[in-house]
């Protein structure tokens, strides 16, 4: 692994945290910053580190590293399901398709695992063996690989996600019958093959969530981001199984650590202020981000100065950005 800890270090003042682009309405997100361009969407992804339902820090080059993976794995994955990209203009900018979103997310999981309220060990380990419509045995460990992927989706609402069946999404009208059967083949024939190429380059994808809608033709498409450390949990498949024999935790190449520090040093759901992740700690996130996407794609991580960033008059002075 390359040591970039000298540029993050040095990056640490200059995360992209805010932008003031001269374009359509701003929604802003935790981690994106919306443009509404009328029939597209200009999406840019920030430094900023969201869990708990909040911000929590800022990571130099996270951004880059989420929105130039996520492009890569869209290009990998359109034989599966057509996604919302248009084009990437610049590291951390994808235009994208304007569509109906679907109110919920679709995680899948291969291992009994989590940190978060509503995280499958989270709520094992407090007694409960019914999870979004599937069951489970008693004697289930931390870290375990489950007998089958799962599909356990979630709804999106405003504050915190809600823990729910496929039945139930029915019931509730928030997708039909034959909406939720293509979507959830979508999402666990993603899964699949995001776990082999993980596989192929020494990683295990533990779980992840996807986002779908609908485009103005009524084609079910992927929104948003893909296999990333956000919204993935990657662990390093050539210690686990040792460490899990130990009873340690995998090493992980996604944000779970920094949730840890935060778990172990605060409430992060109850406390209005919490403390300050130290500078090392995000250093060290930043190097497993870009990691990560070096081994995935294949590429050489390559550095964008962004200082500037937040006050470009219009995405189009932007450089285009580099793939390899």
């Amino acid at each position: 692994m390359t040591d970039y800890s000298a540029i993050i270090r040095d990056a640490l003042p200059h995360c992209l945290t805010e932008t003031k682009l001269n374009m359509g309405k701003k929604y802003r997100g935790k981690v994106r910053d919306v443009y509404d361009l009328g029939d597209e969407l200009l999406l840019i992804t920030t430094d900023r580190q969201s869990a708990f339902d909040r911000v929590l820090a800022s990571i130099p080059f996270k951004g880059q590293v989420l929105n130039l993976i996520s492009a890569w794995w869209f290009k990998q994955t359109q034989h599966i399901i057509p996604n919302h990209v248009i084009s990437v203009p610049a590291p951390n900018a994808t235009i994208g398709k304007k569509c109906t979103v679907f109110p919920v997310e679709f995680v899948v999981r291969a291992y009994m695992t989590g940190s978060t309220n509503t995280s499958l060990w989270t709520q094992y380990n407090q007694g409960r063996r019914d999870y979004c419509g599937h069951q489970f045995p008693e004697g289930l460990r931390k870290n375990e690989k489950l007998s089958n992927v799962i599909l356990t989706p979630t709804t999106k609402d405003a504050v915190h996600d809600r823990l729910i069946s496929a039945e139930d999404i029915i019931q509730e009208q928030l997708m039909t019958q034959a909406e939720w059967d293509i979507a959830a083949d979508a999402a666990l024939r993603l899964f699949e093959y995001g776990s082999q190429i993980a596989k192929d380059h020494g990683l295990i994808l533990v779980d992840t969530k996807y986002e779908m809608g609908k485009d103005r033709d009524g084609n079910i498409i992927l929104l948003d981001e893909l296999h990333t450390p956000d919204s993935s949990r990657y662990w390093l498949a050539g210690s686990y199984e040792t460490r899990f024999a130990a009873d340690q935790e995998p090493e992980n190449i996604d944000k779970e650590f920094l949730r840890l520090w935060f778990t172990e040093h605060c409430d992060p759901y109850q406390d209005d202020i919490l403390p300050q992740a130290p500078d090392d700690l995000i250093i060290n996130l930043s190097a497993r981000y870009i990691q990560l996407y070096e081994m995935i794609t294949g590429c050489s991580f390559q550095f964008e100065d962004h200082r500037g960033f937040n006050y470009v008059r219009d995405y189009r002075d932007l450089q285009p950005s580099t793939s390899c």
